[in-house]
């Protein structure tokens, strides 16, 4: 992915180069680090920090010093307990990171030690440091500093995957993005306008359809006072929509299904409006239309590894020459993740909430 380690110098004398704190019981004990875990399920008040030691990168990983953590909205189903951590990942909620390399893994190759990184995880962010398979590390885009990095795997990956890889996005699509100032979708609709896409969106409030319009919307609509499957059409001259992508879930389906256009593809990456929804199935099979979901915590490292790997390619550039930047909103300390979590479920925010040690 990318190749920082010195001419002349193996793998294996690098590996003692490391920097953990100097901390460590005697016998080997690894040290510890500060980090979050949920006391239960339930509202932020089940936030506690609490010390353990710091994980030790098993074959293929890397272990990072965490800058800063993105909090994302599966955070919060994990805390609330609808969302469990996949079977081997790690009970610290945080599923992406950014920072620096702090010890290389056997079989890790083209990673050096103190290289700026940021991760995709399924687990263990909200930490000071955390072990990531090596393909789902990225190097910091151009222009990034190393703490705003941490805005960006989650999404890059979640909106890549879903937009260009399984609905195909074409150049000149019609693409509605639901909430389209949040995490997803402020770096949904600067990826459409930068790929030759027609974005458009749907947002709460005047100040937020106009920060839309600013992200690359063509047009965004207030779903508190439009019909956006009304704007939709009107808008796109009763063509509709070629591509949804939806965080909404169960209260959105039907609507949804309306806007589409003829082989329009809707895709569901959320269910902040539930989980049940009424499908018109007639109208879809008249359109030609599709409907497919998707989670990116629960695909398999090789899997993830292959979309970073994409990312890096097709959308690092983008971002290094501006035409993509982080959307931070606020950056909380890691001893403030209760307030941080309260913040993120507000609607009040646009864009990423960050966590920093």
């Amino acid at each position: 992915m990318v190749g920082n380690l010195p001419n002349g110098q193996d793998q294996m004398s690098h590996q003692q180069d490391h920097h953990l704190p100097d901390d460590a019981t005697h016998h080997g004990a690894r040290p510890t680090m500060r980090c979050v875990e949920y006391a239960g399920a339930g509202g932020p008040e089940v936030i506690q920090i609490v010390e353990r030691p710091i994980p030790t990168p098993g074959p293929g990983e890397v272990l990072v010093k965490v800058a800063a953590a993105g909090l994302n909205r599966a955070d919060v189903l994990q805390r609330q307990g609808h969302y469990p951590p996949p079977e081997g990942a790690s009970v610290i909620p945080g599923l992406e990171v950014s920072g620096t390399v702090e010890e290389i893994g056997a079989g890790v190759d083209g990673w050096d030690f103190g290289a700026p990184v940021c991760a995709l995880l399924a687990g263990g962010g909200y930490a000071e440091y955390v072990t990531v398979p090596a393909g789902q590390l990225a190097p910091v885009p151009d222009g990034v500093s190393v703490e705003d990095a941490a805005a960006l795997p989650e999404v890059a990956a979640t909106c890549w995957s879903n937009l260009m890889i399984r609905a195909e996005v074409q150049e000149g699509d019609w693409v509605l993005v639901h909430g389209g100032t949040g995490g997803i979708g402020s770096f949904a609709l600067q990826l459409l306008a930068a790929v030759g896409t027609k974005p458009l969106a749907t947002a709460g409030g005047a100040a937020k359809v106009e920060l839309s319009r600013t992200l690359g919307a063509v047009e965004a609509f207030d779903h508190r006072e439009e019909d956006f499957v009304a704007r939709v059409k009107e808008v796109t001259g009763g063509h509709g929509a070629d591509v949804i992508l939806d965080v909404m879930g169960g209260s959105y389906l039907a609507q949804n299904a309306k806007a589409l256009a003829q082989g329009g593809r809707l895709v569901v990456i959320g269910l902040q409006g539930g989980q049940k929804g009424e499908l018109p199935i007639g109208l879809l099979m008249g359109k030609g239309a599709w409907v497919t979901g998707s989670t990116l915590r629960s695909q398999s490292v090789r899997q993830k590894a292959e979309i970073m790997r994409q990312v890096v390619d097709r959308v690092w550039p983008l971002v290094a020459s501006g035409a993509i930047r982080p959307q931070v909103d606020r950056t909380f300390t890691l001893a403030e993740a209760a307030a941080a979590h309260e913040h993120l479920e507000t609607s009040e925010r646009t864009g990423k909430v960050l966590l920093v040690p």
